[in-house]
């Protein structure tokens, strides 16, 4: 059986090589890459979206940065117990029309014995901002 360390009881030090290691992925805006962290039946809400198992997901990715150019994420541990971590995050990005985004959310994950994402909820806001506004 495969695992994606590292492995759940989380520690505050596995807790935020998790969470920088799905940084990095986002920012790859690999989909293919980013879908391996989850379980094959992963489970999501991702705003009013529901999305189940690994190929949902790249698709939900690769629609998402086709809207969602220059993409760039920083995320944040904000807790975590046993196979559960809490983030707060935030991105910034451009649509097609060149107005610019600050998406502020928390997202809850529930991983499964072997490290790998089971669930992952996302509540997220969008606000405008002018070019000279990015921070990231």
């Amino acid at each position: 059986m495969k695992k994606k360390f590292p492995l759940p009881p989380f520690t505050e030090e596995t807790a935020k090589q998790k969470v920088q290691m799905a940084e990095d992925a986002w920012n790859s805006k690999d989909p293919i890459a980013i879908s391996t962290a989850y379980s094959l039946e992963t489970e999501w809400r991702n705003r009013n979206q529901f999305i189940n198992g690994q190929e949902e997901v790249q698709e939900f990715l690769r629609d998402k940065w086709k809207k969602e150019l220059n993409y760039k994420l920083r995320k944040e541990l904000w807790a975590y117990q046993d196979n559960r971590i809490a983030v707060r995050f935030e991105y910034e990005y451009q649509n097609k029309n060149n107005q610019w985004y600050r998406a502020y959310g928390n997202e809850n994950w529930e991983f499964d014995e072997n490290g790998f994402m089971e669930k992952r909820y996302a509540s997220i806001n969008d606000l405008e901002i002018s070019e000279t506004e990015r921070k990231l």
